[in-house]
């Protein structure tokens, strides 16, 4: 009267084996579960025991205990309906014990038996991998996204009434397969967003350039119908593509918050998120109480970010960013958990450069009312952002003009030749691949300066007061533009405009 199966859960962006034990006693009948099960695990009795009812098969008149192991570890998510209610059938002799060995489990079922997608199944499908389990029983809606792994029999079913045909050899299900190689190349990033629609703003799109070939960070101060925000959304056409490995960590994520789009098990383009000024923090870096969940920093991973109108974000919200923006990861910890969640994202922001909207010659705010606004943003925020830049308003005969401007494509051929260079560059470098990502040691190795540069930028630190941190974004961004103009060296001219870049925040945070 007891019997053993597989099943997995997740943590992160990584998943666990969970060994399901079912046993029967002849005793009150009843369910129990076991082993740190949250509210959804705990709620999977009911749905067992009607599908199997409703299945066709007899609910067992014993008490049924079911423990998940490891039991010192939480378990979460409606994925265990499905190896459950196999477990107790096995457990009844409808099925023999030796079916179950080296499958894996996941499904939710409804109260009639027919299963449903659940969240995360590419980390458990990598685990079902590592721990050398030879097929994956799985809802059929989720079969592909599983399928990536490449290595593994997927088993794609629809009702509780099907699996146990196919256990019992009575009906064959051919294992699902997908062309992982097919799927990336053929799913063409097609944007509606392209920067030649764009009018004016030259500067600024050269500074959009900059930061994409490098990942860098961006701030944008400019009044409002400048174009930030159309600028903004015209940065993802001009990054690199996602690389194969990229795509699928980015689906991880994805995946684990339940936000792959429909029909769609690979994410093949840069994430784009722009969450509004209301949210949490804990929305913004990931969280819960229980059910610990990637926040849109991690949504935002090899993507993204961005803050538009950032004074209007609260000053918790935009605090928390700071040691991600370092880091790229973020570490939630909970009483019973801990779990870490990637961010490597390009954080990309916009702002008004005074309460009333105008520019500082022309608004009609006081000294203290400007520095009010601007002080939402700290000194220590404003040091992580490689790049500050001014957008002003568009005359009107650049609004008229037919003429347009150069295309994201041809933006984007030169981001990439700069990216391949750095790629190269940091060959031996383990888990660097852009010059934004380059730590201390890394930018004394690969940032060295002539005397005429020295010389320039020991100029500007001391007349702009700038910080330690803000010398080593000038370098990472000077490198990033010698490596646009395809120059082995860091030259004054790169030096110069990296300069550039850190002028604003001494020009309206006045210290």
């Amino acid at each position: 009267m007891y019997s053993r199966l597989f099943s997995s859960s997740v943590a992160g962006i990584n998943a666990f084996t969970v060994e399901i034990e079912v046993n029967l006693d002849n005793q009150m009948p009843g369910m129990v579960i076991v082993g740190l099960p949250d509210g959804a695990v705990r709620e999977s009795k009911e749905r067992v025991t009607a599908a199997i009812s409703n299945s066709g098969f007899t609910n067992p008149l014993k008490k049924i205990t079911v423990n998940l192991a490891p039991a010192d570890i939480r378990k979460e998510g409606s994925a265990f309906d499905l190896p459950i209610a196999i477990g107790i059938l096995a457990s009844t002799g409808i099925l023999e014990y030796d079916q179950l060995d080296k499958t894996m489990f996941l499904g939710e079922l409804s109260l009639e038996g027919t299963l449903r997608p659940i969240r995360g199944v590419l980390p458990i499908a990598v685990e079902a991998v590592r721990k050398d389990f030879e097929r994956i029983i799985i809802p059929t809606e989720n079969a592909s996204e599983a399928a990536l792994t490449g290595s593994i029999e997927i088993i794609p079913v629809s009702t509780l009434a099907e699996t146990v045909e196919y256990l019992k050899g009575h009906c064959e299900i051919s294992p699902h397969y997908v062309d992982l190689d097919k799927i990336f190349n053929e799913q063409a990033e097609d944007s509606v967003y392209d920067m030649k629609d764009v009018k004016g703003q030259e500067s600024a799109k050269r500074a959009l350039e900059v930061a994409a070939a490098g990942g860098h960070n961006l701030l944008m101060i400019g009044p409002p119908g400048s174009g930030k925000t159309m600028l903004a959304k015209r940065m993802s056409p001009i990054l690199p593509p996602l690389s194969l490995d990229e795509s699928l960590e980015t689906t991880k994520i994805h995946s684990i918050a339940g936000m792959l789009p429909s029909g769609q098990p690979l994410i093949t383009q840069r994430p784009f998120r722009s969450p509004h000024h209301t949210i949490s923090d804990a929305a913004l870096v990931g969280g819960g109480m229980s059910n610990i969940r990637p926040g849109e920093i991690s949504l935002a991973h090899h993507g993204v970010l961005f803050m538009d109108e950032l004074p209007e974000f609260a000053r918790n919200v935009l605090e928390v960013l700071r040691q991600p923006l370092e880091d790229k990861q973020i570490t939630i910890s909970r009483t019973r958990q801990k779990v870490d969640f990637p961010s490597n994202f390009m954080l990309v922001c916009s702002m008004n450069p005074t309460p009333d909207g105008e520019m500082l010659e022309d608004t009609s705010c006081t000294p203290q009312q400007v520095q009010r606004y601007l002080a939402k943003i700290s000194g220590p925020l404003l040091d992580r952002i490689d790049i500050h830049i001014e957008v002003p308003k568009v005359n009107y005969e650049e609004l008229a003009s037919r003429k347009d401007g150069e295309p994201s494509q041809s933006i984007r051929k030169r981001v990439v030749a700069s990216r391949r260079i750095q790629i190269e560059r940091f060959d031996n470098e383990r888990g660097i691949f852009k010059n934004a990502d380059m730590s201390t040691a890394m930018i004394r190795k690969y940032c060295p300066l002539d005397t005429a540069s020295q010389s320039l930028l020991k100029t500007a630190m001391e007349k702009m007061n700038l910080s330690a941190r803000a010398y080593d974004r000038i370098l990472k961004v000077s490198r990033t533009i010698a490596d646009l103009e395809g120059k082995a060296d860091i030259d004054i001219a790169s030096v110069s405009e990296a300069i550039q870049y850190r002028s604003l925040d001494r020009e309206y945070w006045k210290r």
